[in-house]
């Protein structure tokens, strides 16, 4: 009988319909613990049998029924550390947030959540897919412990299948241990990415189990698909493979299909096929035309599995002598090197949110992106494919064991199918190893594993400790960091058939709005200058590269400022100074430099800025970036001459500062083309909010700029005001202003302390009658509650006592009592008051400032005993914690040198959003969203 139920399982699983892929950021829980003090952990590994000793033993919140109604719902992705205060004892390299290896309270993370899993996936493949969590996360399911990810940048996926329960309520709970820094720069500490349950049939394609790669013919392309297929049930026999291209309008242009045998149990088998594709549309950065592929598996012509895989068809060269090719045209690389955090939201960033820094940097004339220096998020690598941004991957950490080489395969097999990708980048700045023969075997050995994994690109390694041993003799594409550390030309000449790239370049300072320098504030001029005697300016380096024809291009540090690396300088300091953009994606005035060079249309950019009250008469330095042929200055109408711009340069002027109006004039063969002005402005009146023209169309997040106006509505570029925010029909998700010494907090949330009930007593009652009010009770006759009951004699019923703490008892304050059932009947006490359970929850008791005090409280709770059906069963003696929740003030941030910016997420139901600015003696702002 067993053996044919058994049969008809299999047989049920394996003819299971075609697979899901629901998100499931939405509605968790999420409190910290702690690193070393398991009491402040939850009591997680104190068992007597822990999740390493016997299968599906977590305990603590790994435990499935683990009460956590106490702790704080939120949404995913999550990022804890962007929450925290700065503190000057934080780590430096991190942005100083108060978060990780010196706060053991602040650097575990709990998270979990409840799910439904219906009947019918009886019989499919059930997991879940985390895209990245920073970091040593262990995952259980229903209590089983499912396994560890160390690395902090790498997606993983773990089968639940026999641990689900079916039919009812699973519970997913992720420990994340951020106390260990694995980058030198702002990391964040959560799940600040995607979180995925899939079901598939159990025969199936892998997760990342396609391979597609194109070679051009004449004017087609002919498409080759390897795919891996997995057999996680019983079937044997025939399975048929369809493979289907669809072009950008949906239109299918390739399709076969062929009938194989269906892997073993447990086996997985490589399936390979060639597609014809006429005429194709090619991928570009000016045209980043897709492809997507629908692989189907059929069994008894019913569909089983489909799995898509979006594609490029294109070309790639680098050529020794001319540098790079795409599609056989050349292509200058013009990089940035970019980390993975942006203001107000650390790494925690939605989709809408990589779209619209790509954006940015494509506007600025940008062509490429390293990612800097582990895997991204999949939804960069999206928005650089649909966009037109090519991108250099980049391993966390080299080596040869499988640490290092399981991490490179999977961001390479996750990864290889995104055209936008043109390079695999296996180390940065390895030090110890560069300049030796230990480099050079790790180097041979990564770059040789990728092959394996994807011979259609090269391999690079970031150097900078000088180009003449070591990695930089055997690295398929040198990547040079910094003109400074070595001499290019000369490694060029002795590695003739070595193509090269500035894989960084820069490292240049500039604060955003500022034109003096002050050390005293931490504030760098924002004039392109040598930042460090080894060091170059952006349009030196730029120049560098341009002029030579070998070297592929070169890849500013960085695009975008981070947090963390203030160099140089250290506290208060939080962010770095290196980015053509702040932290916000406002741009310095750099940005307009590499526009001119970089970009295709006329250019010219005037700086400073006009307002300089008190130096009126003194000599203030103005620049002009520009790609026009020329351009004239005039102040108040006044010419000071004319100058002719010289291939990637810029032009000056030294000016006596007198209020008014400050105009450039371009000139494209002797026709003026544009002009740019800077007038001196009156004060601030207005507030201006305005949607950035970078956001994503019809996205649920978006991007705000917060300015001043005067009263003709001219910017005022030197506006400091607090602006305080409120919105209706969504959520603020963060705040920010490119300060790099602000220390005012990224967001406003409400502040939730659990508090738990110590000093736990009991006395025995006589009747099963419950007390309505709280009778004296002799002192002498408390003892230890639970302490060596005799759960066979229990009392009729019992009284018990417990003390907690309130730090203070504002009237704002909510606090409520959650109680973990240790009675049939209950009647709780607060300070001698009986309190009554809320509506919305039995075992919660929402608890009035009125009866609570500042210091020690007293709770009385009075039950009737729960009795054990078992003699092993093991009883609740935990009566439940107390919340304290005080109210987060209203979201407010200043503006820096005129600008903040604000980020906000539409509700779903809502129509629209309607979020308002103000501040003292200004008139309001509104901005409806729809």
């Amino acid at each position: 009988m067993s053996f044919f139920l058994l049969f008809l399982f299999q047989a049920f699983a394996q003819n299971k319909s075609v697979r899901e892929l629901t998100l499931i950021d939405k509605d968790w829980r999420f409190s910290f613990g702690h690193l070393y003090d398991t009491k402040k952990d939850f009591g997680h590994a104190e068992g007597y049998f822990s999740y390493l000793t016997k299968t599906g033993f977590g305990d603590g919140p790994a435990a499935k029924d683990f009460d956590d109604r106490a702790w704080r719902k939120l949404d995913l992705p999550h990022d804890w550390a962007v929450e925290q205060p700065f503190s000057e004892s934080a780590s430096f390299s991190h942005g100083f947030k108060a978060a990780g290896k010196n706060y053991p309270e602040k650097s575990i993370g709990w998270y979990r959540k409840k799910i439904t899993i219906p009947n019918e996936d009886l019989g499919k493949i059930i997991s879940l897919k985390f895209d990245g969590v920073f970091r040593n996360s262990k995952v259980f399911f229903n209590g089983f412990y499912l396994g560890t990810e160390e690395s902090g940048y790498n997606g993983f996926e773990y089968d639940v299948s026999a641990y689900v329960n079916y039919g009812g309520e699973n519970t997913i709970v992720v420990r994340v241990d951020a106390s260990m820094e694995e980058g030198w720069f702002y990391e964040g500490a959560g799940i600040y990415r995607h979180v995925y349950l899939q079901k598939t049939n159990p025969i199936h394609v892998v997760q990342n189990g396609t391979y597609v790669t194109s070679e051009l013919v004449d004017n087609d392309a002919v498409v080759t698909v390897d795919i891996k297929i997995k057999n996680q049930g019983k079937f044997k026999g025939s399975i048929e493979i369809i493979q289907t291209i669809f072009d950008a309008k949906n239109k299918q242009v390739a399709v076969s299909s062929e009938n194989i045998l269906a892997p073993e149990f447990y086996q997985t088998i490589d399936y390979s096929s060639k597609l014809r594709v006429e005429k194709p549309f090619l991928w570009d950065i000016d045209s980043p035309n897709l492809y997507q592929l629908i692989t189907k598996i059929k069994k008894d012509g019913k569909e089983i599995d489909s799995y898509k895989t979006s594609f490029g068809i294109r070309t790639i060269e680098f050529n020794p002598e001319n540098g790079f090719f795409l599609n056989g045209k050349h292509v200058k690389l013009k990089g940035t090197n970019n980390h993975q955090d942006h203001a107000g939201i650390g790494t925690a960033l939605p989709d809408e949110i990589q779209y619209y820094r790509i954006q940015k940097l494509k506007e600025m004339g940008s062509n490429a992106y390293r990612c800097s220096h582990h895997p991204p998020t999949p939804e960069l690598l999206d928005a650089c494919d649909k966009l037109g941004m090519l991108v250099i991957d980049e391993t966390r950490l080299m080596g040869i064991n499988d640490y290092h080489l399981n991490d490179l395969q999977r961001m390479i097999e996750r990864d290889r199918n995104h055209p936008s990708i043109f390079c695999w980048s296996v180390g940065n700045e390895e030090w110890q190893i560069e300049g030796g023969i230990t480099g050079e075997r790790i180097t041979n050995i990564m770059q040789d594993f990728s092959k394996s994994i994807d011979p259609t690109r090269p391999v690079t390694v970031g150097i900078s400790s000088g180009f003449k041993s070591g990695i930089s003799n055997v690295v398929e594409i040198m990547g040079y960091n910094y003109l400074g550390n070595g001499d290019i030309d000369a490694h060029r000449n002795q590695f003739k058939q070595q193509p090269g790239m500035g894989t960084e370049e820069g490292s240049t300072f500039a604060t955003r709005g500022i034109y003096f320098t002050d050390d005293t504030k931490h504030y760098q001029s924002a004039y392109d200058k040598k930042p460090r005697p080894t060091f170059y300016s952006i349009e030196e380096g730029w120049k560098f590269y341009a002029e030579r024809p070998y070297l592929a291009g070169m890849f500013i540090w960085t695009g975008f400022d981070y947090r963390g690396e203030p160099t140089p300088y250290g506290w208060l300091s939080v962010t770095s100074y290196f980015g053509m953009m702040d932290v916000c994606g406002f741009p310095k005035d750099n940005v307009f430099y590499l526009k001119s060079w970089w970009g295709k249309e006329p250019v010219l950019h005037l700086l400073p800025h006009w307002n300089w009250s008190g130096m009126e008469g003194k000599e203030i330095d103005v620049w002009a970036y520009s790609n026009c042929d020329e351009v004239e200055l005039f102040l108040n109408k006044k010419s000071l001459g004319k100058k002719k711009m010289e291939q990637n340069g810029h032009l000056e002027w030294k000016v006596n500062y007198a209020p008014g109006t400050l105009e450039a004039v371009g000139y494209k063969n002797g026709k003026k083309v544009l002009s740019d002005i800077q007038k001196t402005t009156g004060k601030v009146e207005n507030i201006k909010l305005s949607l950035d023209k970078e956001n994503v169309l019809k996205g649920n997040v978006s991007v705000v700029t917060v300015e001043t106006t005067d009263k003709n509505s001219l910017h005022v570029p030197t506006a400091n005001d607090e602006i305080t925010f409120s919105i209706k029909g969504g959520k603020i998700l963060g705040v920010g202003n490119g300060d790099p010494t602000s220390l005012e907090s990224d967001q406003f949330i409400d502040d939730i302390v659990l508090v738990a009930i110590s000093n736990f007593k009991e006395q025995k009652g006589s009747s099963t009658i419950l007390p309505q009010n709280l009778p004296n009770y002799n002192e002498n006759e408390w003892t230890e509650a639970f302490k060596n009951r005799d759960y066979k004699k229990q009392a009729p019923s019992y009284i018990y006592k417990g003390e907690f703490e309130l730090k203070n008892n504002s009237v704002s304050n909510v606090v409520s009592f959650f109680y973990k059932k240790i009675g049939v009947e209950t009647v709780v006490f607060i300070n001698g008051n009986k309190v009554n359970p809320s509506a919305e929850d039995p075992q919660k008791y929402v608890l009035n400032a009125s009866i609570l005090k500042q210091g020690k409280n007293t709770i009385h709770i009075a039950a009737t005993p729960l009795q054990k059906v078992k003699d092993w069963d093991v009883m609740n003696t935990d009566p439940g914690i107390i919340q304290v929740i005080t109210p987060a003030e209203p979201w407010k941030r200043k503006l820096f040198n005129g600008y903040a910016q604000i980020i906000i997420r539409k509700d779903e139901n809502a129509k629209e959003v309607v979020l308002s600015a103000s501040a003292k003696r200004l008139r309001a702002g509104t901005l409806v969203v729809k």
